[in-house]
């Protein structure tokens, strides 16, 4: 063959043979058979035969006689195989034709070829060749007149008829005799068509004479007694039967010898000046080359094999660059199919499945990583080999494998199931080398500033290439595989779906590189998914299958429990420094010129500083994890509020319990009853209660202002960090209009309620200690004991005021008002608890009721502040109680008696006729109920009073 061809790795499929015969060799022997089987019609001219009186290309019967216009080997009309396989003619004019090229005789004027011309130009056969074969073949017609040439073995009566005399030297003769009897071992011996036993004496004598000829040329005159023994053996066995009565000798029709004399005859249809072109003239050539059937044991099955295994192996051998050649194979292919389907010949099955395999085998080494193979260059060349390994595949599979057959071949797509394997081969192989380069990437900018992770590159690589196998490879392979792009993606997702899984387990906290890794594998995946459900948005199950086959990645699942972590680590260390910073708070006024305390300066900076480290993280959810954050830092703030009224007492815990109702004897004031008493129990456990809360410096009335302070500052601040909040949301590239919209998502719950029931509880508790506990020894201890004229209000009045100077100085102007409410409030509680519970010191008379009013006034004024304290409105407010029962103190004594067995009846019915009940104290001071006038008259200093209640109650008029 022409030196043009490349040599390539492919072992013949239809065989290797035992005996050493080359290529060339058996070129030499096809020659042979071709010019014998041609010899009645090869002299007649190249005809040029029109489509319409053509017949199919696999029955080519013209007769030699049949009318035809000539040709010249020149002419540019294409054969009807060639338009039906799709090849080409040859090159385009820049190339020569057979009847132009080298050895087929320059120096000749322009006619006709022959068909033995032609074949012998195809072949490389030399003229003097040429010559020597059709002289002996003349003489063998002569000597076997009649016979037909499938009757002849043909390499015996060639040693017979030619001799020394015709070959240039000794060396040729001896080289052409020793491969002439080397073709009659392959074609007897080594394979022959029907088998022999090896205890068949003939065979064994043939192999001795065989054996002897290639040690030494045996003589083969005509009386030669060694040729004689040769014709008997050879003859013998050439003409063993299978079965089947026939004159033909079976010397070259079996396998492999016959597939591969007949592969170099198809060979010859190739143009010897362009090597993957087939020659204008393949039409009749192959007629004649069909001629060989009958003494190569070939048919139209074998053919198309063989053909199919020419045409695949041209292209391999001329560099793969014409890929008619590959659809022209593939054409064959299809003949090879309908074959399989209708026979099941062990011996044809066996090359079939041979040759199929190679293919096949070549195609998958290609396609089982074309990412490799193939590339926007020669992208052409891919779809020619994927229709070819599809073809082959279907064949093995559906007419060959028996695992097929054993299932319902419904249940079997094979050319989907084979794209799938080579989608899924190829794209594992790609991303293994993608990943080794986002390796080297990676290492390659690892000095430089902010390199990206691993993960970032390769999903940005995986990507790419995604989207490269969209637009190159899936159109030419969803022709076979209609979700071609959707299985290309769901293994890429896969791959990388593997190497996420590994670095998500390998993350302890959030830091940068691992947030950039999981948003860029979010963004890959939704483009992933993206191209999956375009693809396969026609098919039956609208892609449900092709995205099952995708797990998500969870990157946001991730992410945000990374994000948990953070926030969990900083909201523990946050609730961690209220804990300590509050053990050490001495709530001191001068820390600071607002008069809170510097713990809470602190705290409102650490979760300032805390949303601000927050929507400075790299990631896609701030709105979302948002309430997390705000209701950790919320719990903190809680606490804190929680800590800071703590321990801080309440009114109930200055309010002094009520004495014992008692009586006197009239003008008795400081005799007996009204002699002051040691305190009950229950007033030295609150005396004691009070008293250790005093020894500490945090809740004196100055630190109880700061407490307040902190509190209401806090409140405050929260409105500023929410606003603050909504400043971050709009500059967070994933927050939406919803965001806004919900405002709890942004909002402090616990907090703000917390601080208003802790400014409450500790104003109260200020108030009540001023007046209850700081203020005692002019209140509870001095006004009105004794001499009511002697003992007014005066000295805790101006224990008040001292007290509200300070609290106007040190507390914030939004809370001073409540808290001296609070004191008001206390203190109209404590000038009512006097009268109506101040104990045996006290006792009035009508005239007292004067000093008691006037007394009352001063309390109010002081709050009212000639109009520079507390609103006019809120004093009354307050002051509705004690209005209401200053009057009593004037009422005469027989009117009390009189209203109070009237609401005592009211209230307890008929029972209370015989004897009035003891009212018990409800602590709800008001006119109309029984107790509050029952203690009205136990303070009345008069005999009818006395008399009242010692007739009633039997209470003492001397104690």
């Amino acid at each position: 063959m022409s030196s043009k061809l490349i040599a390539s790795d492919l072992d013949s499929p239809l065989g290797q043979l035992s005996t050493q015969l080359n290529d060339s060799d058996l070129r030499a022997t096809a020659y042979e058979i071709f010019v014998a089987v041609s010899r009645t019609s090869a002299g007649k001219p190249l005809t040029y035969i029109s489509n319409s009186s053509k017949s199919d290309l696999s029955t080519h019967h013209h007769s030699p006689n049949s009318p035809a216009l000539q040709r010249s080997l020149n002419s540019a009309a294409a054969s009807k195989m060639k338009k039906a396989v799709g090849l080409k003619s040859p090159g385009s004019g820049s190339k020569k034709s057979p009847g132009s090229g080298p050895g087929s005789g320059q120096g000749k004027s322009r006619r006709s070829l022959t068909v033995g011309e032609l074949m012998r130009s195809q072949m490389r056969v030399l003229e003097t060749t040429d010559s020597r074969i059709r002289k002996a073949l003349v003489r063998i017609a002569a000597g076997q007149v009649g016979r037909r040439i499938e009757s002849v073995v043909l390499p015996l009566e060639l040693l017979q008829q030619l001799k020394l005399s015709d070959f240039t030297d000794q060396l040729e003769y001896e080289t052409w005799q020793k491969r002439t009897v080397k073709v009659l071992e392959a074609g007897l011996l080594m394979h022959p068509r029907v088998p022999l036993e090896k205890s068949n004496p003939t065979s064994q004598q043939l192999r001795q004479i065989i054996n002897g000829a290639l040690d030494r040329p045996i003589e083969t005159g005509k009386n030669s007694e060694s040729m004689q023994v040769l014709r008997s053996a050879v003859m013998s066995v050439a003409s063993r039967s299978d079965g089947s009565f026939s004159e033909i000798c079976h010397w070259a029709d079996g396998i492999p010898l016959n597939l591969r004399l007949y592969e170099m005859l198809l060979e010859a249809c190739f143009d010897v000046n362009d090597e993957t072109s087939i020659i204008e003239e393949v039409d009749e050539l192959m007629e004649h080359i069909k001629k060989t059937w009958t003494v190569l044991g070939m048919n139209q099955m074998l053919h198309n094999i063989c053909f199919t295994w020419v045409l695949f192996h041209r292209f391999v051998a001329t560099g793969q660059v014409e890929t008619g050649l590959l659809d022209a194979a593939d054409g064959q292919l299809a003949e090879v199919a309908k074959d399989a389907k209708t026979t099941k010949d062990p011996q044809y099955s066996k090359v079939l499945s041979s040759t199929l395999s190679c293919i096949l085998g070549w195609s998958e080494k290609r396609l089982l990583a074309y990412h490799e193979t193939f590339d926007s260059g020669n992208i052409e060349a891919m779809q020619s080999i994927v229709s070819l390994g599809v073809s082959a595949a279907k064949i093995l599979v559906e007419d060959i494998s028996n695992e097929y057959r054993r299932k319902r071949k419904g249940e079997v797509d094979v050319a989907q199931s084979t794209i799938d394997t080579y989608i899924r081969s190829s794209l594992h192989s790609v991303f293994a080398q993608t990943l080794e380069k986002a390796d080297l990437s990676r290492r390659a900018s690892k000095n430089q500033p902010n390199p990206l992770p691993l993960l970032a590159i390769l999903a940005k690589d995986v990507g790419e290439l995604a989207l490269n196998e969209k637009q190159l490879f899936s159109p030419i392979l969803k022709r076979w595989h209609p979700f071609a792009a959707s299985v290309a993606v769901a293994t890429l997702h896969a791959c990388y779906g593997n190497e996420l899984e590994h670095f998500i387990c390998g993350i302890m906290e959030l830091t940068p590189d691992a947030v950039q890794v999981l948003r860029a594998a979010d963004k890959l995946e939704k483009d992933l998914v993206q191209i999956a459900v375009e693809d396969s948005v026609d098919s039956d199950d609208g892609g449900k299958a092709i995205i099952r086959e995708m797990p998500p990645f969870e990157s946001e699942a991730a992410i945000a429990n990374l994000v948990k972590a953070w926030i969990k680590a900083r909201v523990d260390r946050l609730k961690d420094w209220v804990d300590r910073n509050l053990q050490q708070e001495v709530w001191n006024p001068q820390a600071n010129q607002e008069g809170f305390a510097p713990s809470a300066v602190e705290v409102l900076r650490i979760i300032d500083e805390t949303l601000d480290a927050y929507f400075q993280l790299p990631i896609p959810m701030h709105p979302a994890l948002l309430p997390d954050l705000m209701a950790g830092l919320d719990r903190c703030l809680q606490y804190y509020a929680t800590k800071a009224k703590s321990g801080c007492g309440s009114r109930n815990t200055y309010v002094p319990t009520m004495p014992a109702l008692t009586r006197c004897t009239t003008g008795s004031k400081f005799q007996g009853v009204w002699k002051k008493k040691e305190k009950s129990p229950h007033l030295q456990n609150k005396s004691s209660q009070v008293a250790t809360m005093n020894g500490n410096n945090s809740l004196g009335i100055l630190q109880l202002c700061v407490r307040i302070n902190t509190l209401h500052r806090i409140r405050m601040e929260l409105d500023v960090l929410e606003k603050r909040i909504i400043t971050h949301l709009r500059n967070s590239e994933s927050a939406h209009a919803e965001d806004f919209s919900n405002g709890l998502a942004r909002k402090f719950e616990l907090t703000p309620s917390a601080c208003v029931e802790g400014v409450q509880q500790l104003s109260e508790a200020l108030a009540y200690k001023i007046v209850f506990h700081d203020s005692s020894h002019v209140l509870w201890d001095g006004l009105y004991a004794g001499e009511p004229s002697s003992s007014g209000i005066d000295p805790f009045l101006q224990e008040l005021e001292q007290n509200l100077i300070i609290i106007s100085d040190t507390m914030h102007e939004r809370v001073r008002t409540q808290v001296v409410t609070d004191i008001m409030r206390a203190s109209f509680d404590g000038f009512l608890l006097v009268l109506l519970a101040g104990g045996p010191s006290r006792a009035f008379t009508r005239q007292d009721s004067e000093i008691i009013e006037d007394d009352f006034k001063s309390l109010k004024d002081l709050f009212w502040a000639n109009g520079d304290g507390l609103p006019a409105e809120l004093i009354d407010k307050f002051s509705v109680t004690a209005r209401g029962i200053l009057p009593l103190y004037q009422t005469d004594t027989e009117s009390l008696i009189e209203r109070f067995r009237r609401v005592t009846l009211e209230a307890y019915g008929s029972s209370a006729r015989s004897r009035l009940p003891l009212p018990p104290t409800s602590g709800e001071w008001n006119p109309t109920e029984p107790n509050t006038l029952l203690r009205v008259l136990c303070y009345r200093n008069d005999e009818v009073a006395t008399k009242f209640l010692k007739k009633t109650y039997n209470l003492p008029k001397k104690l």
